[in-house]
């Protein structure tokens, strides 16, 4: 039971990341398209969809089947590695909430960054995913 929690749990983190660094990628392109255009509409309902059929799913069963291999595990806790990871996972959904925000200004035709922002903005769940990982498989502390 044990390794199919752990598959079921990349297999949400994978598609959650995938959604992570798609979405910032979408705003770049939406935020040069002109308000009202056929494109800046296309954005919104890829954006949309991305957000709610993919994204919000994926990051609600990383979390789930990761607190449960912690139930399993929870010797984990009390490692420094596992104390980082959270914290790294905790920041990627403070991420995901803030894209959000972006994603239905963006909705309502609010153009509130540009989109060199978003390039940079694009950069941040890559530095929290190499985190996660190296935390994960490596183990340093």
């Amino acid at each position: 039971m044990y390794e199919w929690i752990k598959a079921l749990h990349l297999i949400a983190m994978i598609s959650w990341m995938a959604g992570l660094l798609y979405l910032p990628r979408l705003f770049v392109y939406h935020t040069a398209s002109d308000v009202g255009s056929d494109a800046s509409e296309t954005f919104k309902t890829m954006e949309r969809k991305l957000s709610i059929y993919i994204m919000a799913p994926a990051m609600i069963a990383t979390w789930i089947f990761g607190f449960w291999l912690l139930a399993l595990n929870p010797g984990w806790f009390e490692g420094g590695w596992m104390h980082v990871k959270l914290t790294a996972v905790v920041a990627m959904t403070a991420f995901h909430m803030v894209a959000a925000r972006w994603r239905k200004a963006l909705h309502h035709d609010e153009r509130v960054r540009s989109e060199r922002f978003f390039r940079i903005a694009n950069e941040v769940p890559t530095v929290l995913l190499v985190v996660v990982v190296v935390m994960a498989s490596v183990k340093p502390f």
